[in-house]
Formats: structure tokens, sequence, C-alpha cells
């Protein structure tokens, strides 16, 4: 696994855990920052993915 793919996999993780606290209120004002935190990670992995399958092709 390549070192950009764990770091986008790392965020991913932690974003999701912040998102479950922060999109249920029990967080109230970290809920928008959890949200930014989710979409951006999820895009990072997203790209690191398909910069891996490019590289292997």
């Amino acid at each position: 696994m390549g070192s950009l793919l764990h770091y986008a996999i790392l965020f991913l993780i932690v974003a999701v855990i912040a998102a479950f606290f922060g999109f249920g209120g029990v967080a109230g004002t970290a809920m928008e920052g959890a949200r930014i935190l989710f979409w951006v990670a999820l895009v990072l992995f997203v790209i690191s993915v398909v910069a891996g399958f490019l590289r292997r092709a």
C-alpha cells in the first residue's frame, strides 16, 4: 500500500469517527467541521485510489 493511499485511508477513518459524533448533534459546533473533514478525506481517498490504479497501468 502506497504512503499516500495509507494516509488517505487514515484520514477517512478519522473523518468517519468525527462525523459519527458530529452529525448526531453531540458535538454541536464541531458538526460542520466534521462534515468538511469527512468530505475532504473522501475526496483525497478517491484521488489516491485513482492515482494508484493509474500508476500500475
